[in-house]
Parts: C-alpha cells; sequence; structure tokens
C-alpha cells in the first residue's frame, strides 16, 4: 500500500452498486438473488466515498446496462438470461431508478454506463480519467469475481494504479470473494476502506 496519496488525481472507482443490484424495491431482491453482506459493504463504501468528497477528490460511479431494444425489451445475453431468468423490461434501463447509484453513495461526479464485467469495455471511462488527470484508482463495488475484476484488470494493462478495496466489494458466495481477493492481489495492491479513508485524510 502506498504511503502517499495524490487525491487530486485519484478517484473512487464504484462499480456497478445500482438499486436494481442491491435495493430492497430493486430487480435482484425480487428475483431474489440478494447479495449477502451488503449492507456492510455499503457502510465500508460510504467512508471512503465521504474522505473523498471532503478531500477534494473524484466518484466515478459505473453502471451496469440493460438496452432497451425495440419495444422497450432489454438487450440481455444469453448467459445472464439464464443465470438470472427473472430480469425483465424496465431493470436496469438508463434513466430509470433501479439504474441508479444508491443513494448512499451518491452523487458520483461522473456515471458510466456499462454493458460487460469491464467498465472499460465500450465506454467514456479511460476518455474521462485521462481527461481530468485522474492515474489513481481506489476499486470497489460487486461483484467481486465479475465487474470488480475484469475492471481492475483492465485498469492495469491500461497503467493506471489500481487498488482494491478489499472490503469495499463482494460477491454472491464468500469462497467466490475470497479466490478473487487472492487472485487480484498479483496485480493490484490491497487494502481496507478504513485504510483506503485513513491514506484520503491524510493527503
Amino acid at each position: 500500500m502506498s504511503a502517499k496519496l495524490d487525491v487530486k488525481r485519484t478517484a473512487l472507482l464504484i462499480v456497478d452498486l445500482q438499486n436494481d443490484f442491491l435495493h430492497a424495491d430493486g430487480a435482484y431482491a425480487r428475483g431474489r438473488a440478494n447479495l449477502p453482506g451488503s449492507a456492510a459493504l455499503i457502510a465500508n463504501m460510504k467512508s471512503v466515498a465521504d474522505a473523498m468528497r471532503v478531500a477534494g477528490g473524484w466518484i466515478v460511479s459505473t453502471q451496469f446496462t440493460l438496452v432497451p431494444g425495440r419495444g422497450g425489451e432489454p438487450l440481455i445475453s444469453p448467459h445472464l438470461k439464464q443465470l438470472r431468468p427473472f430480469l425483465r423490461k424496465g431493470d436496469f434501463q438508463p434513466g430509470a431508478w433501479g439504474h441508479n447509484l444508491i443513494d448512499e453513495l451518491a452523487p458520483a461526479d461522473f456515471t458510466i454506463e456499462k454493458v460487460a464485467y469491464s467498465a472499460f469495455y465500450m465506454t467514456r471511462l479511460e476518455f474521462v480519467l485521462r481527461k481530468v488527470g485522474i492515474d489513481t484508482l481506489l476499486v470497489g463495488g460487486i461483484v467481486t469475481n465479475g465487474g470488480v475484476a475484469s475492471t481492475l484488470r483492465d485498469a492495469h494493462v491500461r497503467d493506471f494504479h489500481a487498488m482494491l478495496l478489499t472490503d469495499g466489494c463482494a460477491a454472491f458466495s464468500k469462497e467466490a470473494h475470497e479466490a478473487s481477493i487472492a487472485s487480484l492481489g498479483t496485480i493490484a495492491p490491497k487494502l481496507t476502506c478504513a485504510e483506503a479513508a485513513a491514506l484520503i485524510n491524510a493527503a
């Protein structure tokens, strides 16, 4: 873990912490696909977001998106449709409540729609980060072995200094979360949200 942090060149990258994933009235709760430990995850990430705002750092929210097709029916990849058959018209739709970043972490400085695991895939994320001079990322969100892992790996190959918030992400199983944390440690420094907040406050 770095002893110094240039907050002006750092962004908290929040991966997919959206109402449809986490809220009791969201799509995943309706489909009984609740994420274990979500309350602690949100509280941990809020501590980092609050510190970033006070210090003048950046907050970027990436938001999983189901693009509405003809008649508003969402364009869903076959593997996701098989995994989450409960997804329906209006879920994760741009501009809809379910698509939004959860209230506890809002607002973000930038919102990036994404259609795949990595927040860099076919999005404007890298453009935005380069334009405002960000070279360091504190990465957290869901799920550890999906969007978080893919985004972190893509950040690494793009020469961003990405750090993984170990208690700022979660998966649908403890085993998947822990295995991903272990494997991602080979490409990114790991720190807790409390450690990240302390780095920000000391900057």
